[in-house]
């Protein structure tokens, strides 16, 4: 599918889902901080700032091309999850929705400002992540951009020190080897304190059980993510997360709520299956 229809599409669903909008949950309550910074400001920045990241990404041959089966894969989840989107932030029905995968072996995956999605090869290969905990990892990132936590930590930094620098800000862009550091755990590191994490967590439990996902998926993905840092420093996705006891309990206290969401909603058609690895 290519990314003008791909695109198309997303924006007709959400349209379609506007038309019947309930009123916005509890989990999409923003900050007043995102009121100090433009939002036309911050969404345009991080579209040039993502395309930069792609364009580095084409250059070394590391951008998945559209037939890729993960990229499909991606962005037949995406499909499923983005139409809940304007009932929680009505920005989100103007957002020109993207999503990528880039040629990474990082353990991240991001949800800019205005609706720009990138996973990285090594988030779905190295944790063999099932679509459930697909869309765990996609609803917790798109809940930040709904949230507009990136906007908040902004807006507090206006009124802490008097100004910010906006493209800057957003993204520090390298080589693609230090592609998820740069272009996904510098923009959390600015924008998500370990507050965002839990709300980012609780709407993006929601998220994934409205497009059909299970909620308890959360459980599983997030051991697979401290297991992957061997007892070393977390994966970067998890810098400022909260702990892994802790989120696991929070997540499973939560699954009451996220259950009845994941039980009304019609169940993906088909299932895909993670990368197949060669053995080493």
């Amino acid at each position: 599918m290519s990314r003008r229809v791909f695109t198309g599409v997303l924006l007709s669903a959400g349209s379609a889902v506007g038309t019947a909008a309930r009123a916005a949950l509890p989990e999409c309550d923003r900050s007043g901080f995102t009121k100090a910074v433009s939002a036309e400001q911050v969404e345009q920045s991080a579209t040039q700032q993502y395309r930069q990241m792609l364009q580095q990404a084409s250059n070394q041959r590391a951008l998945a091309s559209k037939d890729h089966p993960q990229l499909q894969r991606l962005r037949t989840i995406a499909e499923r999850m983005i139409p809940h989107a304007p009932a929680c932030n009505e920005r989100a029905r103007q957002w020109r929705w993207e999503v990528q995968l880039i040629g990474s072996n990082e353990l991240n995956a991001f949800c800019m400002p205005g609706g720009k999605i990138a996973f990285f090869w090594g988030i779905l290969a190295r944790l063999q992540l099932s679509d459930d905990e697909v869309a765990t990892i996609m609803g917790h990132e798109m809940a930040h951009a709904l949230l507009e936590h990136a906007r908040e930590q902004m807006g507090k930094n206006m009124v802490t020190q008097g100004g910010l620098r906006l493209g800057a800000a957003l993204l520090g862009l390298g080589n693609v080897g230090d592609m998820a550091a740069q272009a996904g755990s510098q923009l959390l590191s600015l924008a998500y304190s370990r507050t965002d994490e839990t709300q980012a967590d609780r709407l993006g439990m929601i998220l994934a059980a409205q497009a059909g996902y299970d909620p308890a998926a959360g459980v599983t993905l997030w051991k697979k993510m401290m297991a992957a840092s061997g007892g070393r420093a977390p994966p970067k996705l998890l810098s400022t997360h909260p702990l892994n006891a802790e989120r696991i309990q929070d997540i499973e206290r939560r699954l009451p709520r996220a259950q009845p969401f994941y039980e009304a909603a019609d169940k993906p058609e088909r299932q895909f299956g993670p990368p197949q690895v060669p053995p080493t």
